[in-house]
């Protein structure tokens, strides 16, 4: 069992889903947790958005009960508005507030905020201070190694961190230069884990992609749970496999035709639902190829689907897709 702050219990081992830009939301999040996922993680929230009542910022707020344990994800490189949306977000109920510190894209770097901060340390410290000091959640963070090869610096951070009153701390083994490139590296990871100062949850974060490389890890650095991020993307059914695998070391059958257009189907009827029909159309444009990844002769299929921009249309098409998928078998 692994407990982060006095009210969050998750089995031994969790799995958690990776908080994702533009892939992390409700009807997202919703087709993971019938699938396994043990924590989930909103898209990051910008502070200076939620501050000036940003519309999509303020819609990124939106959790549901089904989803608990839920945490929301913020970043910023100002104090005082990071404090403030601690507060804003304490509305919304979550079961903890996660702040990023490992976003390596540039409009967030030069902010200061995201990997940014990981040039300055004592920032970081500040920062987290104040969100801590601002909110009765759970505060926990995600970063990376370091800012580059040269300044690995995950260790000090961790211990840092951890005496400032964070709650728990998910590691990606790159550094911010290496943005998504090259292997992820654990080993600094393993050393976290290890420091008999640390006695926080370490969650580890890079590369896992099936249960063989999840167990594998698991045995080789210890981590108390692993975060997966671009392997859930079209497959939610990692999560159920993983775990099957930890516990018995067999695999599960993998997802059937059906099973995969019907998940597609609900991913899509809840992104209306929730995104308006327009837009939610549009969004869900990047799900359809890693849904339909790995069955023969879908790409007709794939360039219809994204570009219809009516619904009944795309529901067509997915059942034309099922049934051609089924004949091929």
């Amino acid at each position: 069992m692994v407990t982060i702050g006095e009210h969050i219990t998750l089995p031994d081992f969790p799995l958690l889903l990776a908080p994702m830009e533009d892939v992390s939301d409700p009807p997202f999040r919703a087709v993971c947790k019938e699938n396994g996922a043990d924590l989930m993680y909103t898209e990051f929230i910008s502070t200076e958005g939620l501050i000036r009542d940003a519309i999509k910022s303020r819609q990124k707020l939106d959790i549901f009960d089904y989803e608990r344990p839920i945490g929301i994800q913020i970043f910023g490189g100002d104090e005082e508005a990071m404090a403030l949306s601690a507060k804003i977000v304490e509305t919304a109920q979550p079961d903890l507030l996660d702040i990023n510190y490992g976003c390596p894209v540039k409009k967030v770097v030069c902010k200061g905020a995201g990997a940014g901060i990981l040039r300055d340390v004592p920032k970081m410290i500040q920062l987290t201070k104040a969100v801590v000091r601002s909110t009765s959640l759970p505060v926990t963070v995600k970063t990376r190694l370091g800012w580059d090869e040269e300044h690995k610096n995950i260790e000090e951070v961790a211990e840092r961190l951890q005496d400032v009153g964070i709650q728990a701390l998910s590691i990606h083994g790159r550094t911010r230069v290496q943005m998504y490139k090259g292997e992820a590296d654990w080993s600094l990871i393993a050393k976290v884990r290890n420091n008999p100062r640390i006695h926080i949850p370490i969650f580890g974060n890079g590369d896992i992609d099936s249960p063989e490389k999840a167990l594998e890890y698991k045995n080789r650095y210890g981590v108390d749970g692993i975060m997966i991020g671009r392997a859930a993307i079209g497959y939610p059914w990692i999560f159920r496999e993983i775990r099957h695998y930890l516990q018995t070391g067999e695999h599960l059958p993998p997802p059937t035709i059906e099973e995969r257009i019907a998940v597609c189907r609900r991913h899509l009827d809840f992104s209306v639902q929730w995104k308006g029909e327009k837009l939610g159309m549009l969004e869900m444009r990047r799900h359809y190829g890693q849904y339909l990844k790995g069955l023969s002769h879908v790409k007709e299929y794939r360039m219809r689907l994204v570009n219809s921009l009516e619904l009944p249309e795309l529901h067509d098409i997915l059942d034309a897709c099922q049934e051609a998928m089924l004949q091929q078998q």
